[in-house]
């Protein structure tokens, strides 16, 4: 997690939260798409900075952000955390799934 803190922000840093705050429960997304879906679709190593930067990991899941082919990326917590994070998180939604 950044040190960097929530008043420190960009606005485009802000844009790249608010998107990836968006991204389901176990599922995950390309660093591409989030660029894409700030209206921004170049930028996509900026995203992965911004990405870096965020002080509300894992509150806004920075992790379910990967790359285009399906590789994990990078995560400010180490690519270990990162698939541990997405493992959970699919488990979870799989349990949710077989409750009544």
């Amino acid at each position: 997690m950044s040190s960097k803190k929530k008043d420190e922000l960009t606005s485009f840093e802000w844009k790249v939260l608010r998107t990836t705050a968006g991204i389901p429960l176990g599922q995950t997304r390309s660093y591409k798409w989030v660029a894409k879906a700030i209206g921004k679709p170049k930028a996509v190593r900026a995203v992965g900075q911004a990405l870096n930067k965020n002080p509300f990991a894992p509150l806004i899941p920075c992790h379910r952000v990967i790359r285009e082919n399906g590789a994990l990326g990078g995560y400010a917590g180490g690519a270990k955390r990162k698939k541990e994070l997405l493992q959970l998180e699919k488990e979870i939604v799989q349990k949710l799934r077989q409750r009544p």
